[in-house]
């Protein structure tokens, strides 16, 4: 033995290095049964693996320019972190966009701006924006006025990880916006104190009987039981995957995950892509309707936009028997933060503009805009952009991949194979253990309320006092060099439907405010920290 460990001490460090070598290169000529680069080129091909696993990161940090990058490129990025950091996010020189490209987006400002009188709810807090409409106004036991125009949009504890969840629902309390839980059921990580908008799926996960059935009781007993439950979604499609199903594999579903969906330990759980509650549109509008009545609560639908039939019979019905979704939230064909197949998320369902501008129109030719509170969901986290969705007749927006960046996503696009490096998009502990939650959910609250300003800026730059009054002749879009550019009312086809509102004033005192907002409370607050203006 100590012949061996003397021969072995002998052998200098480039004789190990040597060997090992040799050791991968005979692995991969006579070993390997899979691939025809590591055979015909071994220990050289590893490094071709090599790059190409780290390709996203060599393209974001050395290869792209700074608007090359999608789905957000690095400008996008780099302001939502300087606002989430509540840093300086503003850019010197100019602007370095191509601002004669298809599809730019000009807003028209006024010659003379909104001004704001001394006793305006803005003087004090220059970030209250809440939404000009009350979800199930008139309607429901329970309505509801978003005290936030900007939410974070349905994204599962599952998906996400226990921190991320905690981090965006601490952001939101602070930032008095709600928190749509996604389809993974109510989890205590979203119990920290913001709103929570209850979405459910297919699957009926947290709501479902041991048949995987939709649950009234169930239903009934979690906003009894959950306050801070302001509105109920049901899911018919996503952006990312519309009309496909899902499955949540076995090894995925921890004691923690199936008390909180109720599903069972130990076997695949499916989720299919059609619901069993209601199979035409007039069952799931009674549905709907069940639901509210039992709750009390504004109910609503998600979808991704495609054939427009079925949502002709939705308006129609609601227009002849005045029973109806309280509001409806359009995603964005582009895909999301669920994973999905290339072919789904590529081509199926419309981009966002399109598909929310033809559903708009269909419930404006019926009248029925005033009943409704549209959400769109889609790459609207961003103040110019939201001012483009709320001249076409959105009410509020919902983010999910701009809340992600806030809180340290770095678009590694690792989302779908459970590595995700900054923690946000695992159930990896050892990833997870990155995430400071206080500090994450200040930097929603920062990117909420940076943003909420920046888009009141907008706003009174166009001469109005909310959002909610821009139209569509406040916004052109270059359309090319042939027709130039044209407000939106010619290039969709539609004028938007005015919104009728008393002012901020009458929505900060509005019963039905949610976030737990008071007044008083948070001027006094903002008085005594740095507020940027």
């Amino acid at each position: 033995m100590d012949q061996i460990l003397e021969f072995l001490s002998q052998i200098p460090w480039w004789g190990y290095l040597i060997a090992v070598i040799v050791i991968i290169a005979i692995k991969d000529v006579f070993f390997n049964k899979e691939h025809t680069i590591l055979h015909n080129f071994p220990v050289l091909g590893h490094f071709r693996y090599m790059l190409e696993s780290i390709g996203p990161e060599l393209r974001q940090y050395i290869v792209a320019n700074n608007r090359e990058e999608l789905p957000f490129n690095r400008i996008e990025r780099g302001w939502i972190y300087a606002s989430a950091k509540n840093e300086n996010n503003y850019e010197g020189f100019g602007t370095d966009r191509d601002i004669y490209q298809s599809q730019y987006i000009f807003i028209n400002n006024a010659m003379m701006p909104f001004k704001l009188a001394n006793d305006h709810p803005q003087k004090k807090d220059p970030y209250f924006l809440p939404s000009a409409k009350v979800m199930g106004k008139n309607r429901r036991k329970r309505p509801y006025r978003p005290a936030s125009v900007i939410n974070v949009s349905a994204m599962s504890y599952g998906s996400l990880s226990a921190k991320a969840i905690e981090s965006l629902n601490k952001g939101c309390k602070k930032a008095f916006a709600y928190h749509n839980t996604g389809e993974g059921g109510l989890s205590s990580y979203h119990k920290q104190g913001a709103d929570v908008v209850f979405h459910f799926g297919t699957g009926y996960f947290g709501v479902r009987d041991k048949e995987g059935n939709f649950s009234m009781e169930m239903m009934k007993k979690l906003v009894a039981e959950n306050p801070q439950i302001r509105a109920i979604e049901v899911k018919l499609s996503q952006g990312a995957k519309p009309g496909k199903g899902g499955v949540l594999p076995a090894s995925k579903i921890s004691k923690e995950i199936a008390e909180i969906r109720n599903v069972p330990q130990g076997k695949d759980v499916l989720s299919p892509p059609n619901h069993t509650a209601f199979t035409n549109v007039s069952e799931m509008v009674a549905f709907i309707e069940e639901i509210a009545d039992e709750t009390g609560l504004p109910v609503g639908i998600k979808a991704a936009i495609g054939k427009l039939d079925q949502w002709k019979e939705l308006a129609d019905i609601m227009a002849t028997t005045g029973v109806g979704p309280d509001f409806i939230t359009i995603d964005g064909g582009e895909g999301g933060t669920g994973a999905a197949p290339p072919s789904f998320a590529d081509h199926v369902a419309l981009p966002w503009v399109y598909g929310f501008s033809e559903v708009y129109k269909i419930f404006k030719d019926r009248d029925l805009c005033d009943r409704i509170v549209f959400i769109g969901s889609g790459k609207l986290g961003f103040p110019a952009k939201a001012a483009m969705a709320f001249a076409m007749g959105v009410d509020v927006i919902n983010v999910a991949r701009e809340a992600m960046l806030s809180i340290g996503c770095i678009q590694a696009k690792k989302c779908h194979d459970n590595t995700c490096p900054t923690g946000v998009a695992t159930q990896n502990r050892w990833l997870q253990a990155g995430i400071n939650v206080t500090d994450k959910a200040e930097r929603v609250d920062y990117y909420f309320k940076n943003f909420r300003k920046e888009f009141i800026e907008i706003t009174h730059a166009c001469g109005y006092e909310h959002p909610c009054d821009l139209t569509m002749e406040d916004v052109d879009v270059n359309l090319g060099d042939k027709s130039l550019s044209q407000p939106l009312s010619s290039v969709y086809g539609y004028d938007k439907k005015r919104v009728e509102h008393k002012g901020i004033l009458e929505m900060q005192t509005c019963p039905h405010l949610g976030g737990n907002y008071k007044a008083k409370k948070v001027a006094k607050k903002l008085n005594e920290k740095d507020v940027r203006y």
